[in-house]
């Protein structure tokens, strides 16, 4: 998708482009398709060099994605109440304009890295590394992007994340995952959102959006989970803290302050 609508260019690639840039010139000088490859092969090497400082602080990145208004800040405000007690965690927060989710989320106690997309419909890479200059991975478990709303392009962009979890509101439809394979597709776990409207709407059947799944040969977890009335949210714990955990026993990596690995974190989902 973002290849022809040309949502590749973004605040935080559009310096290769410029005069001097990496990508300023291709082979014959105006070769579109070499941009867009190289623009994406760019991305993908500041991804993994993302993805090497998260690993080296034992850090778990999780990449929050959904259409507009599926309760992706509401599942944070949620989580980080769930967990602050026993974990150091900050968001990287994607929006075209204003502060307002990032100014939520500070409102718990939770450092948030505000990044403005003006207007392009995702984060990228570039733009997350941006923001890692903001953060002292070294003091932090988890750090939690939330990425642009839109069930498209965010998809298609490595951020050197360590999971993608994409929320499905009940008030969409249950076909979503039919009508937006890549995204889900590309999904580590999939939260049915805002499940507690589920007894009043009728026309979102939880099977089926696991069913449309399935046929995407996707084998992730589906969870229901509300944030308001918080049900579901323990199983949405314990797989931050089993994802964790098995990060830090891979890594070595000391939780932050304790001396002791992650497994031994308090918390019983």
């Amino acid at each position: 998708m973002c290849d022809t609508c040309g949502c590749n260019v973004t605040p935080g690639n559009a310096g290769l482009l410029q005069p001097g840039g990496k990508l300023s010139k291709t082979a014959s000088g105006h070769e579109a398709v070499d941009v867009l490859q190289g623009l994406l092969h760019a991305n993908d090497h500041t991804a993994a060099h993302n993805r090497e400082h998260f690993r080296k602080h034992g850090v778990l990145a999780v990449n929050i994605m959904s259409s507009p208004g599926a309760g992706k800040t509401a599942l944070l405000e949620a989580t980080i109440d769930a967990l602050k007690a026993e974990l150091s965690m900050a968001v990287i927060e994607g929006d075209l304009e204003t502060e307002n989710d990032a100014d939520r989320i500070r409102r718990h106690g939770v450092e948030a890295v505000q990044i403005t997309t003006g207007s392009a419909c995702h984060l990228d890479a570039h733009m997350v590394h941006g923001a890692l200059h903001d953060l002292d991975l070294a003091a932090l478990d988890i750090v939690f992007i939330e990425n642009v709303g839109n069930l498209v392009c965010p998809a298609s962009f490595d951020l050197g994340q360590h999971h993608n979890v994409t929320l499905l509101s009940v008030t969409e439809g249950d076909d979503k995952p039919a009508k937006y394979p890549v995204m889900f597709r590309a999904s580590d776990l999939v939260l049915l959102s805002k499940s507690d409207l589920l007894p009043v709407l009728g026309d979102f059947d939880p099977d089926t959006a696991r069913r449309h799944l399935q046929e995407l040969a996707n084998p992730a977890p589906v969870y229901e989970v509300s944030a308001r009335d918080g049900s579901g949210m323990q199983q949405w714990l314990h797989w931050l803290l089993h994802e964790l955990a098995q990060l830090e026993h891979e890594t070595g990596a000391l939780q932050p302050g304790t001396g002791t690995l992650a497994p031994a974190h308090s918390i019983q989902p």
